[in-house]
């Protein structure tokens, strides 16, 4: 069963199974949450994915898109975990935040299906070969 923590390793998740997608997403709010160019998410179905110690806390700001989006942090060091969203693409899915998986074999095994809002994306990083460009969602 993969798990995963935050930084300061006080909340901590598993998931059952395997992610349903890897997507890489450069969506301004993306960047705001990674303080980065970009986001490496695991598509994960909300009904696998449980907290199994800490304390969660959460913010929700409106996406540039409409949806209301929701960071799930920890309240200790801040370390973003996962993301949830209202909007008909992310139903139920907790959006996780590759680098906090722990098993690092399943990170580098998992190709991203999909890059979005490569509209956002710096003309310096380059356009994963064979894998879906999108503009936005």
């Amino acid at each position: 069963m993969p798990s995963g923590s935050c930084f300061c390793g006080n909340l901590k998740y598993e998931f059952a199974g395997e992610p349903q997608a890897m997507a890489l997403c450069y969506c301004l709010s993306c960047q705001k949450i990674s303080g980065s160019t970009h986001t490496a998410n695991f598509m994960v179905p909300g009904d696998t994915f449980h907290l199994t110690t800490g304390l969660e806390k959460t913010c929700t700001q409106r996406h540039e898109t409409g949806m209301n989006l929701t960071v799930h942090f920890c309240d200790k060091c801040g370390g973003i975990i996962y993301k949830t969203a209202d909007n008909a693409e992310f139903s139920g899915m907790a959006v996780v935040q590759a680098g906090t998986v722990d098993d690092l074999d399943l990170v580098q095994k998992t190709k991203p299906a999909m890059e979005l809002f490569t509209k956002y994306r710096a003309p310096w990083i380059q356009e994963l070969e064979g894998v879906a460009q999108k503009s936005e969602f």
